[in-house]
């Protein structure tokens, strides 16, 4: 059974920086695409970034392009996401997921597994 744990969330001040985990069990992780989401209060879930099963391609969204950098550890089965700059927008629950193939990113790429999302306020 593939179980995913994120952490690393909390509450934080405009400009401040935040890594997020991604803890995954159950699962091929090494072989696997990854991808983080988020869903802010009222709107709809939008992809973040993701990074190929071996950590050589990422994409990013155009919001978290410059500020935000996806990485794994396939050794620790975690993956990441440093955030800096943040802002009073980037407020969500964030959440990681894992795709059905090493390389596909895309923002619209299948993903079969996701975790219980941990949550990101950013103050003014």
């Amino acid at each position: 059974q593939v179980r995913l744990v994120e952490s690393g969330g909390g509450l934080v001040q405009a400009g401040d920086s935040l890594t997020l985990s991604c803890a995954v069990s159950g699962g091929t992780f090494r072989n696997i695409a990854m991808a983080w989401f988020r869903q802010a209060p009222g709107k709809e879930r939008e992809f973040v970034a993701a990074i190929s099963w071996s950590g050589r391609s990422t994409n990013y969204a155009a919001s978290a392009k410059g500020r935000f950098t996806i990485s794994r550890d396939n050794a620790e089965n975690t993956m990441y996401l440093q955030m800096t700059g943040l802002k009073p927008e980037d407020t969500a629950d964030y959440f990681c997921a894992m795709g059905r193939s090493g390389a596909a990113i895309s923002s619209l790429s299948p993903y079969d597994y996701w975790g219980q999302g941990t949550q990101v306020t950013v103050s003014s």
